[in-house]
């Protein structure tokens, strides 16, 4: 053990430092350093076809090269830290690399809901705009922000791909499913709102389950929207959906039998003015789905790998996004359901129950 002077405690005091401690702390830091290396790694592999390339079989580094039309030496590197962060198996008699099946699901099967680029290329994405959010948090404190648009493409995409694979997997049979009554309206004929649609990945699923319902996707966010209708337009169901340019709080038309939100209540900065405006646009008999990371409603409960990675992006993406916006009322991304309840009552609604959750997310399920 070893004694130094404690210049955080009261004057005087001194802190004992346990020296095993303090070097299993420096070789966790070393660990750190090298997953955050390994995030733009795992971009690097996605988008230069790395991760395709050795699901079809092991390769050498140089075959790798030949078969991406890559180099060769950035070949070594990159197989050498994908083999020693475990993401792929080295035999050193051959000197051939292999992707395991259970790494090429993940990394290269987008309908599987273990697909991850899109995870690591949102938050490739959002560490290159720290300094943005750094100098928002230095000069504009509480009131300061970095909005949505001012992000680069690596959020923007990445952040679909990150998302879509979990409504690829759970909302046709399993989150409107746990809605009262929802899915028959649906099959029938039902006017829809899905506010915050981004690229338009959850718009576009439902407009393809249930071809006799009708939908309005906005978002402030004028660059998604134009992807949203070009996806649309590819995914053939361009006819059943309107696109509109517009924030959450200015919501066009009524009176809806759905109104959706998937994952973007807590970026809003002013989640009760939009409630509030959906309450005015749902039917008397509609329902609003509201789709938010799952998180407890105390700190507490949320210190896991699940909420370590929401509070990050929490800290660099979600909150600077609010605090761009009127009101800036930062929800952040850990909210938890009862601070996301107080604003739905606030909005006018009176009813509000968990229907649905993954490890991901939870659904809540609102009615005037």
């Amino acid at each position: 053990m070893s004694i130094v002077e404690d210049t955080v405690g009261q004057p005087g005091g001194v802190a004992v430092i346990d020296p095993d401690k303090l070097m299993g702390f420096v070789f966790k830091a070393v660990e750190e350093v090298g997953a955050t290396l390994n995030c733009a790694l795992v971009v690097m592999g996605d988008k230069l076809g790395y991760y395709r390339a050795l699901a079809q079989g092991s390769l050498t580094a140089s075959d790798l090269a030949e078969r991406t039309g890559t180099g060769a030496r950035y070949t070594r590197e990159w197989l050498a830290a994908q083999t020693a962060g475990g993401y792929l198996e080295h035999d050193p008699t051959t000197g051939r690399f292999t992707l395991p099946p259970e790494q090429a699901t993940a990394l290269t099967d987008e309908s599987s809901p273990a697909y991850l680029p899109g995870f690591f290329q949102i938050a490739y994405g959002t560490v290159r705009d720290s300094e943005s959010v750094i100098a928002a948090a230095r000069d504009g404190g509480d009131v300061g922000g970095v909005g949505w648009h001012e992000h680069n493409g690596d959020v923007h995409t990445g952040c679909e791909r990150f998302f879509r694979p979990g409504y690829l997997a759970n909302l046709i049979d399993g989150w409107l499913p746990a809605l009262d009554g929802v899915v028959d309206k649906l099959r029938r004929g039902a006017l829809v709102a899905d506010v915050g649609c981004g690229h338009g990945a959850s718009t576009i699923l439902m407009a393809q389950a249930f071809p006799n319902s009708r939908f309005v996707a906005s978002d402030y966010h004028a660059e998604s929207i134009e992807q949203a209708r070009q996806r649309a337009r590819a995914a053939g169901v361009a006819d059943r959906i309107t696109f509109e340019v517009r924030s959450a709080t200015e919501i066009s038309g009524g009176k809806y039998d759905l109104v959706t939100i998937f994952d973007a209540l807590h970026d809003m900065g002013d989640p009760v003015g939009a409630a509030r405006r959906i309450r005015a646009a749902v039917a008397d008999d509609g329902t609003w789905m509201v789709v938010e990371p799952a998180a407890g409603d105390t700190l507490t409960e949320n210190l896991n790998p699940i909420g370590r990675a929401y509070y990050g992006f929490s800290t660099l993406l979600c909150t600077p996004t609010s605090l761009a916006q009127d009101v800036g009322l930062a929800l952040g991304t850990q909210a938890g359901p009862a601070r996301i309840k107080d604003v739905i009552t606030a909005g006018g609604f009176t009813r509000f129950r968990l229907a649905a959750q993954t490890p991901f997310n939870h659904v809540f399920e609102v009615r005037p």
